[in-house]
């Protein structure tokens, strides 16, 4: 005798209402193509903590855990934020300007493809490939006012600037109906979305949050090069995710974009040792991860379009264009801790613009031929791309702080900043070199030690 089972029943409906139990038609799913896009997920994943490595090796000791905390913590907020309403607004059907809400909740994105990004992936492959995007670009953000920004106003603009500055690029770069993409702009990986937008963030948030206590008088070492290399060395292996997953399937283009990827890393490198070498005499290792970092940015919007050699000559010049930029930096009045404008902003655009000269069908057919190959008119259209993506996260970044300054504060006290973040903002220690055995009953010893150890 059949018995109703609300539970059940209830669970069902729930079920049915988020699309999970949708019928997945896997007929066009191909093997190989989604393990390749999941793979490159779990890679772009790993560039977060890399990037937090990276920040932190850069700055004094005593900040080194909030600048870890300012990465790893968009793991988490911008994760949830994503499936919730992010990924809608990004990428479902809506207008030129942003996506609408059909897919709130991921309602509708389940495990059957969808043609207008991919025909060979399941639809939440490419949802969980775009949220590790979604994830990193924040937190690139972070590497210019750290060590002095509250960081619970840092989570709330992390939302912020999620929602109302990366959801719409994302959908004018590459949603189905965004302004950008249907005048042309070619964007592989995201010159545009990622480093241009983070990098002109970067900049406003330098100008809006104010320079760190002694700027630019103090000079601010960085309390761990190890950190950094290691850092950079695991946000070039997670770059091969980040640029040669865009091809959504395992495929020539995938090749391209992963020989690119390494190319124009490797080209910045020796570039950048090579300025260091005529410039100081010595090359050193902050700066040669810096330049490979520079070159990775570069090659970004441009991995799936170009050729080799056109990679090296991208990576080469963002590089000249870069370092001098930094060697300029005081003059700009704002405090970019780490040079993420100098890095991510000038290497994406610079990157963004050169693809309208070297982009090539031969490479990719669903591309654009650059001024090489007789499309002259391409630079144009990145030129737009890049004025509109710059200006929109600038000016966007800037009211977004405002309204933060003048409500609940994004600056830390002078006296917090003196102690560091570290134990102000999270109570806790980076390293613990004050633990030189004390007992229980000598525990105040020890914390003064930590505590002066820590000021260094």
């Amino acid at each position: 005798m059949f018995q109703f089972n609300r539970p059940m029943v209830l669970f069902t409906a729930f079920m049915m209402f988020s699309g999970i139990t949708q019928a997945q038609d896997t007929s066009t799913i191909n093997a190989g193509d989604t393990a390749w896009v999941l793979v490159s997920s779990a890679l772009v994943m790993f560039m977060t903590p890399g990037l937090a490595f990276f920040y932190a090796g850069l700055i004094r000791r005593k900040n080194a855990l909030n600048a870890i905390m300012m990465s790893f913590s968009a793991l988490g907020v911008i994760s949830l934020l994503w499936v919730t309403v992010g990924y809608s607004l990004a990428f479902a059907p809506g207008n030129a300007l942003i996506g609408g809400l059909q897919w709130v909740g991921l309602r509708g994105v389940g495990l059957t493809a969808n043609p207008d990004y991919s025909a060979t992936i399941p639809h939440q492959a490419f949802m969980v490939y775009q949220m590790m995007f979604a994830i990193i670009t924040p937190a690139v953000i972070s590497g210019a006012i750290v060590e002095r920004m509250k960081f619970k106003a840092y989570l709330l603009f992390m939302v912020l600037w999620s929602l109302l500055i990366y959801a719409p690029l994302a959908h004018w770069v590459w949603g189905t109906g965004g302004w950008l993409r249907n005048l042309g702009l070619i964007d592989f990986a995201g010159g545009t979305v990622v480093e241009i937008a983070s990098g002109m963030s970067a900049l406003a948030a330098a100008f809006v949050v104010g320079s760190r206590r002694g700027y630019p008088k103090a000079v601010f070492v960085p309390h761990n090069v190890p950190l950094v290399m290691l850092g950079a060395g695991i946000l070039w292996f997670g770059w091969f995710g980040f640029n040669a997953g865009g091809s959504l399937a395992g495929n020539g283009v995938a090749v391209a974009a992963f020989v690119n990827t390494n190319l124009g890393a490797a080209a910045a490198l020796s570039v950048w040792m090579l300025l260091e070498l005529l410039r100081i005499g010595k090359p050193t290792a902050v700066g040669a991860a810096t330049g490979a970092v520079v070159g990775l940015v570069a090659i970004t919007p441009g991995a799936g379009f170009v050729e080799p050699f056109a990679a090296i000559v991208i990576g080469g010049i963002a590089t000249l264009v870069s370092y001098s930029v930094i060697q300029m930096k005081t003059r700009l009045r704002a405090d970019d801790s780490l040079d993420v404008f100098a890095c991510h902003g000038t290497a994406g655009i610079v990157g963004t613009l050169l693809l309208g000269v070297f982009a090539t069908k031969t490479v990719n057919a669903f591309g654009a031929d650059g001024f090489l190959y007789g499309n002259a008119g391409q630079i144009g259209i990145q030129a737009i791309g890049v004025l509109a993506a710059a200006t929109f996260a600038f000016l966007g970044t800037s009211v977004i702080l405002l309204l933060l300054k003048a409500t609940i504060g994004i600056r830390t006290s002078n006296a917090n900043e003196e102690e560091g973040l570290d134990l102000t903002e999270h109570g806790e220690t980076a390293q613990h070199e004050g633990d030189f055995g004390f007992s229980n009953a000598s525990s105040a010893l020890g914390s003064s030690v930590v505590l002066q150890l820590n000021k260094d």
